[in-house]
């Protein structure tokens, strides 16, 4: 509990809205994604996945302490796994939704500027193509081809999730709901 407890209780709030948005896009886009995946025999989720990876995202711009795309990426998973609303992923949803947060982690220590439109590309394409690589892998089990395929639709769809995650921020930092000091 040390680790939470270094989080405000704004912050810690920011978080679970932040999880809650994830969890609540992703029922409404995907089957609207499956409608074009599924005729080109694309995995749907990793056509969908850069939708709600922005929200992920945001953690780092919103939050700006070390493990908040994680935590964020971490509730999700907690949810999921509690709710029994994981379809056929079982325990993997602790892994296919912590991951893409570990990720977002990762490529924030690399960008200094959380505010800009590279950090929130990049990050939302590693949080896409992390979560696709582990469903694919242990849930899918597709071969190269497939496999690729399903790593470039992730790319795809985490290019326009980094740019609708970049949107929002710069939409609450229009409307004074957020500061950002970058």
């Amino acid at each position: 509990m040390k680790f939470i407890a270094k989080y405000s209780s704004q912050e810690l709030l920011y978080m679970a809205v932040l999880a809650a948005l994830g969890l609540a896009v992703k029922p409404i886009v995907t089957p609207l994604i499956h409608l074009i995946s599924t005729p080109l025999m694309i995995p749907g989720g990793s056509l969908a996945g850069g939708f709600y990876m922005m929200w992920l995202v945001l953690a780092p711009c919103l939050i700006k302490r070390p493990g908040a795309a994680f935590i964020v990426g971490f509730i999700q998973a907690i949810v999921i796994l509690s709710l029994g609303y994981f379809g056929n992923h079982g325990a993997v949803s602790l892994l296919s939704y912590s991951l893409p947060g570990l990720a977002v982690e990762i490529i924030a220590l690399i960008f200094r500027n959380k505010n800009s439109i590279a950090f929130h590309i990049v990050s939302c394409v590693a949080a896409n193509i992390s979560g696709a690589i582990i469903v694919t892998i242990l849930i899918m089990r597709l071969a190269t081809i497939p496999f690729t395929i399903s790593l470039i639709a992730a790319a795809i769809s985490g290019i326009f999730g980094g740019i609708l995650s970049h949107t929002v921020l710069q939409k609450l930092i229009n409307f004074d709901v957020i500061k950002i000091e970058d």
